[in-house]
């Protein structure tokens, strides 16, 4: 942690007196805060002058040399150096949906949890049922506080009797590994073995319709035997990896964890075998439109440390009747009897107006706000603006037309059945 008694006179003294530090500002965002904490007379102005003359250093995923080969248009995303597009996200989002697309998820974290009280602590660690996995099996679930708020959603894999695989949210990856190890020193049961293993992992999805056609021509295991939401340990290329059958597009697909540096053998293998099927690279800005149309949650957006899992759609992966205890359990209990009063819902524009996250949603007579917009775009697949709203729940019923505020206009929006996005539409 940065050392509050460094003598901070200035900009060009404060980048001198924490430059040891510096691998602390993953992104400008953190560099800012650590300013406007330690040096609250900074102005904006001078900020963004020194922004630009002081290299910050983003992490980087193994395949990062490939993106640029590629052409990909690189971005910082939560402090990562990624590809936010190729070809564009209309050209990427369509080859997902009717053929198949590539993505580097690297950035992803893994935390392994392992030996005799494995089960009993991560099924007290998160909100859905572990104990109801078998062996290979995957599991979506949420992490919260004890104030019942999400700290970060995942998906758990079972990979032995005593060993599970936690992959969490780029961003959240040091922030659940604290909470995870707080939640350890405080916990009166059997502990397991914990290791936050991301640095060890690449994670390449490939994803799309003819995802199992692509991926079988480079591995023995039988793809077709693994079922959605489950997994086989085996080997792509000969090389060691977790072959899971899950995603974030709403597509049948694959995320295949592997050894950090080899993720650019297998990352070119699949581009050149699947190419003629199809198959091209994907950015960050297609995963966002594909799971928008499936209404899939994203961290930061529907999910937060202030948001209930009954808030936000969740109350299927938490189970407040499994037989053991979870973090978060009595506060969330708490809700569910007192009444949640908000609600997640999915809109339409009737118009043209394209909802982005923060726009404030208001009563159909425009009087009363009644919400914020938490995801928005143009819906590549439906051909008109989508969003995601979190709203009084008075307002949640489908067919209730509301307004969102963009920018200086209202613009006028119904609440419709979601996913957007059905296999039928297309």
């Amino acid at each position: 942690m940065f050392n509050k008694n460094k003598e901070v006179t200035g900009l060009t003294t404060s980048l001198t007196h924490i430059v040891d530090d510096h691998e602390k500002f993953v992104n400008y965002n953190n560099l800012l805060a650590f300013f406007m904490k330690y040096h609250p007379i900074i102005s904006m102005a001078k900020f963004l002058t020194f922004r630009y003359s002081f290299p910050i250093m983003l992490k980087q995923t193994a395949l990062l040399a490939e993106h640029k080969k590629l052409g990909g248009k690189l971005v910082d995303f939560g402090g990562w150096e990624l590809p936010v597009q190729y070809s564009g996200v209309l050209a990427e989002h369509t080859a997902v949906r009717t053929a198949a697309g590539l993505f580097d998820v690297s950035h992803m974290g893994e935390i392994l949890v392992e030996g005799d009280g494995a089960l009993d602590f991560v099924n007290y660690l998160v909100t859905n049922d572990v104990s109801t996995l078998a062996v290979e099996q995957a599991q979506y679930s949420a992490l919260c506080n004890q104030n019942g708020g999400i700290v970060d959603d995942l998906v758990v894999y079972r990979l032995g009797e005593k060993k599970f695989f936690l992959v969490v949210n780029a961003s959240n990856t040091d922030k659940d590994f604290a909470h995870i190890q707080t939640i350890y020193s405080g916990y009166d049961g059997t502990k397991p073995k914990l290791s936050n293993v991301s640095p060890q992992y690449s994670q390449i999805a490939i994803q799309g319709p003819k995802s199992e056609l692509i991926l079988q021509k480079l591995t023995e295991t039988r793809l077709n035997e693994i079922k959605t939401y489950w997994c086989k340990e085996g080997k792509v290329l000969n090389i060691p990896t977790i072959i899971a059958r899950t995603g974030y597009t709403g597509e049948d697909g694959f995320e295949i964890y592997v050894p950090w540096h080899d993720a650019p053998t297998i990352w070119g293998a699949l581009l050149q075998t699947g190419s003629p099927d199809g198959l091209i690279p994907c950015g960050l800005g297609a995963r966002d439109t594909l799971r928008l149309e499936m209404k899939y949650s994203l961290y930061g957006h529907e999910l937060s440390d202030d948001t209930n899992p009954l808030e936000v759609g969740l109350g299927w992966v938490t189970k407040l009747n499994k037989k053991s205890d979870f973090v978060g359990k009595e506060a969330i209990l708490a809700l569910k009897n007192k009444g949640q009063t908000k609600s997640l819902v999915g809109v339409k524009s009737l118009g043209r107006g394209i909802p982005r996250q923060g726009y404030e949603v208001y009563s159909h007579d425009q009087k009363k706000r009644i919400g914020v917009i938490t995801s928005g775009t143009s819906s590549p697949s439906l051909k008109y603006p989508i969003g995601v709203a979190f709203i009084d729940k008075e307002f949640e019923a489908v067919g209730t037309k509301l307004f969102v505020k963009v920018r200086d206009d209202f613009h006028e929006f119904e609440i419709i059945k979601t996913p957007f996005y059905k296999k039928e539409q297309a």
